[in-house]
């Protein structure tokens, strides 16, 4: 049997990409879940592993929906190689329990976690410029709603409005009313 596993690092991204490679390259069943790969919590992942046969081969589209290092990748494949389980990794091809496929899947692995490291290092070398050289830099997602948005909702809320109909009028969220009503109370705006 083909099994695929397909996985993205948040809510907001989409797996239909991922499916529909999988499909295409033959699997018939595909376990998919939104984990960011730096977690050891993957329950699909692991139901995946537990379903896996002798024969059987594992679909993923890139090393990287595959496991979060080198290390936690050479585990995995030398465990679904003691039970005969083939790994197709779509943009890699097929890595079986053979001296070659054991050296290309470790060489790929150490290049992929290298890649990700870099990524990282670049990540906060960019954050540590941007701090010293731009006054207006603020980490995290950017507010949605405005300081002044917020403290209307907030007078409104003060006014007796439910958070339910602040959020009719004014698009707020309740849980953004909650979370930002702190702030205004606590004089952290």
């Amino acid at each position: 049997m083909k099994y695929g596993y397909a996985r993205v690092s948040t809510t907001d991204q989409k797996l239909a990409n991922q499916i529909e490679l999988l499909k295409l390259a033959g699997a018939e069943k595909i376990f998919q879940e939104k984990f960011t790969g730096t977690t050891t919590e993957r329950p699909e992942f692991q139901k995946l592993l537990r379903v896996l046969k002798t024969g059987d081969t594992l679909i993923v589209t890139k090393l990287d929906r595959f496991a979060r290092n080198t290390r936690e990748a050479l585990a995995i494949i030398q465990e679904l190689f003691k039970e005969n389980v083939k790994v197709n990794i779509l943009n890699m091809g097929l890595i079986d329990n053979t001296p070659t496929g054991q050296l290309v899947f470790t060489i790929f692995s150490a290049f992929a976690q290298f890649e990700r490291d870099m990524i990282v290092t670049r990540t906060q070398e960019g954050k540590v410029y941007a701090k010293q050289h731009d006054p207006l830099f603020r980490e995290g997602r950017p507010k949605t709603y405005s300081e002044e948005q917020i403290r209307f909702a907030y007078e409104l809320r003060k006014q007796g409005m439910t958070y339910k109909m602040i959020e009719r009028k004014t698009g707020i969220s309740k849980r953004t009313q909650q979370r930002r009503f702190k702030l205004v109370k606590n004089n952290i705006f």
